[in-house]
């Protein structure tokens, strides 16, 4: 198994630059975890997020769903941003295929090769092993203090 799966700059630079709707899964609204910073990070640099947690009703102004299969069809997502255990990842790109969304992304720690060949199959594009705050800040230039 790899360690991390990730395209090259200019494609991650692409993909970033089109993606306007994030997922996140597993996503807490206690500041201070990993997850709600990442995705405070995401909504200040203008991207939507959808939380995805069971054990939450919204976070961040936005409401939250049971699964990815519970976000409303006309909800368009581009990015299905993963802080769950690598076991529970290939439900998670399953559920990712199924509406379809275009990327699944693993973040750092996180890798299955499972889930990386499901959605891979079902035509998403698969980034794993890296945080996708830190990819995004790298690739603007950001200071990373």
């Amino acid at each position: 198994m790899d360690d991390q799966l990730t395209p090259e700059d200019r494609e991650l630079r692409a993909l970033l630059g089109e993606a306007h709707t994030i997922a996140v899964v597993g996503l807490s609204s206690r500041p201070g975890r990993p997850s709600f910073e990442v995705a405070t990070y995401l909504q200040d640099h203008g991207y939507r997020i959808v939380p995805v947690n069971p054990n939450e009703d919204a976070v961040l102004g936005e409401p939250a769903y049971v699964s990815l299969l519970d976000i409303p069809r006309d909800r368009s997502i581009d990015v299905v941003d993963v802080f769950r255990r690598a076991s529970e990842t290939p439900d998670v790109a399953r559920d990712a295929v199924a509406i379809g969304a275009k990327v699944l992304w693993l973040q750092e720690g996180i890798v299955s090769d499972e889930a990386a060949a499901i959605a891979t199959a079902g035509g998403l594009d698969v980034i794993m092993g890296v945080c996708i705050k830190h990819v995004r800040e790298r690739l603007m230039g950001e200071d990373l203090t």
